[in-house]
């Protein structure tokens, strides 16, 4: 009689902690922040292309004149992934390596254009910590 008693209790404490692990899994679905709008071209900070650093302004010359450019990725489609632009169609945005002294590789500096004519953009961003964060460039 024991025994039968102690297989009900041990099948009822399953099903309890059972109940307990889908509440804590629905409360964690509706706390899901949502992703945040892009934003707006008057919304992104400035910096004037002369307070850049001289490899960005060496950088911006080059997208004006169409190249040549120094690494093989510069002028590839920029994607906008982490939304830190303005949101355009895929295609608008181009990046651009700015070389950064005593560095291996490309490092983290970047201008970003945006536009359908590349050597006349609508508008270039600056990176300096890898699309973290942009400056609209203003002349």
């Amino acid at each position: 009689m024991l025994a039968g008693f102690a297989s009900q209790f041990d099948g009822r404490a399953r099903w309890g902690r059972a109940a307990i692990v889908v509440a804590v899994m629905a409360a964690s679905v509706v706390s899901v922040p949502a992703k945040e709008a892009p934003p707006a071209a008057d919304e992104l900070a400035t910096v004037s292309l002369a307070a850049l650093p001289a490899e960005a302004q060496a950088t911006e010359r080059l997208i004006r004149t169409g190249g040549p450019f120094p690494y093989p990725k510069d002028g590839s489609v920029f994607g906008n992934r982490e939304r830190q632009l303005p949101a355009q169609r895929r295609g608008y945005y181009r990046e651009y390596t700015v070389p950064t002294p005593g560095a291996r590789n490309r490092a983290a500096k970047r201008i970003v254009c945006g536009g359908y004519q590349v050597t006349t953009p609508q508008a270039c961003y600056y990176t300096d910590d890898h699309y973290a964060s942009f400056r609209r460039i203003v002349k």
